[in-house]
């Protein structure tokens, strides 16, 4: 089965935070804009996250992701599950702290939730800046 997006406009995110609470400049939705001028940048924190509720179960195989350089994070930790249970661990992600698209394997799972969290940031502040967010897999 070939891999293919999914995220899509149905698909609800929320962020730990954002920089300066500017929305506008700064928001979650530049994540998913496929426009490589715009991104989401968390405002400063020990450990920033993602979370994304898909409209219907998936499985997700693969996570791509585009930091700005010395904004990254050394320690991403996945979780995921089905509507109405708790969240459990997927696996570790190790990025470099780079400005290039990395892509990674996951152990395919079937989940209605998605959550990514940033543990380890490279800015001393520990601001994360991410320019996209792609999650690839197969709608069940």
């Amino acid at each position: 089965m070939p891999e293919v997006p999914l995220i899509c406009a149905d698909t609800a995110a929320r962020v730990s935070s954002v920089l300066n609470r500017d929305v506008k400049q700064f928001g979650k939705k530049h994540m998913f804009d496929a426009n490589e001028e715009t991104c989401w940048n968390s405002d400063q924190g020990s450990s920033q996250w993602v979370t994304l509720d898909f409209p219907r179960t998936v499985k997700v195989s693969r996570l791509r992701i585009q930091f700005q350089g010395g904004f990254s994070s050394r320690l991403c930790t996945l979780e995921g599950c089905r509507t109405g249970e708790e969240l459990v661990k997927i696996s570790d992600l190790y990025p470099e702290d780079v400005n290039a698209l990395q892509s990674f394997q996951v152990e395919e799972t079937a989940l209605d939730k998605l959550k990514i969290t940033f543990e380890n940031s490279t800015d001393f502040f520990g601001r994360i800046v991410v320019y996209h967010l792609g999650v690839l897999g197969e709608r069940l």
